[in-house]
């Protein structure tokens, strides 16, 4: 199931107070960056993040679940509509995201 350009919209919506949020659509679903670094994604209208320690610390409750066969677990925000953990959760989360490989 491909996620809805809707879900896509609110979860933009709730990270609003960050500057450079973009997202690339890739097979129905859509994976978001921070500052270039991949953080996470909507997968089946779920919002994943990586599972760095940032995230597992903030969120030591939530569920490893699979984006899409074959990937590795992500961890599952179920606090999509507080603004300001989702802001706080991405920054703390950037410093431990790889940077971008580089294009040959």
């Amino acid at each position: 199931m491909a996620s809805s350009a809707e879900y896509l919209d609110y979860v933009l919506d709730q990270l609003s107070g960050l500057e450079d949020i973009t997202y690339k659509a890739m097979m129905g679903e859509y994976i978001l960056y921070y500052r270039g670094r991949i953080f996470g994604g909507v997968y089946d209208d779920r919002f994943l993040v990586k599972n760095v320690k940032a995230a597992a610390e903030a969120m030591p409750e939530a569920q490893l679940e699979l984006p899409y066969e074959g990937a590795k677990e992500m961890l599952l925000v179920d606090n999509v509509d507080d603004r300001e953990f989702l802001t706080g959760l991405v920054e703390d989360m950037y410093p431990e995201l790889p940077a971008p490989k580089k294009k040959k």
